[in-house]
């Protein structure tokens, strides 16, 4: 992590698709434990982590919140979270709840979350290349 105020979105961004990374590794792990017996399937929280976060004081602006948020070090202590699915009941008989259809859209569903953080980056970086020439 850039501790400077003209990297506070790249911080926030990169942490985000750390977030989305992770969660893809989850995804696809479950997918690879597909005929497991009794594997549980995992996922990631960390969105709605990042989320709160962010909206700790509502009448601020984004630009503050970010920067807030960077400051202090206060990004470093949001991570993201793996946790097992226990509530997703399985009708198996071998008591895997592991959804290939879901794990399939989830996946989907992530890597496009993941993309877009991925261009978002590369804009900043590019808005901050076009500001030093």
């Amino acid at each position: 992590m850039i501790n400077t105020g003209v990297y506070d979105y790249i911080n926030v961004l990169d942490k985000a698709a750390d977030g989305s990374w992770a969660r893809n590794n989850a995804i696809a792990n479950n997918i690879a434990n597909i005929d497991t017996p009794n594997y549980k399937r995992k996922d990631v929280s960390f969105q709605k982590e990042l989320e709160h976060a962010l909206r700790a004081s509502k009448y601020t602006s984004l630009d503050e919140k970010v920067s807030e948020l960077n400051k202090g070090n206060r990004l470093s202590h949001i991570e993201p979270r793996t946790y097992t699915d226990y509530a997703n009941y399985s009708y198996r008989l071998d008591k895997n709840n592991v959804d290939i259809d879901n794990e399939n859209v989830e996946l989907a569903s992530n890597q496009i979350v993941y993309q877009a953080l991925v261009e978002s980056i590369d804009a900043e970086f590019k808005n901050l290349k076009t500001v030093i020439k």
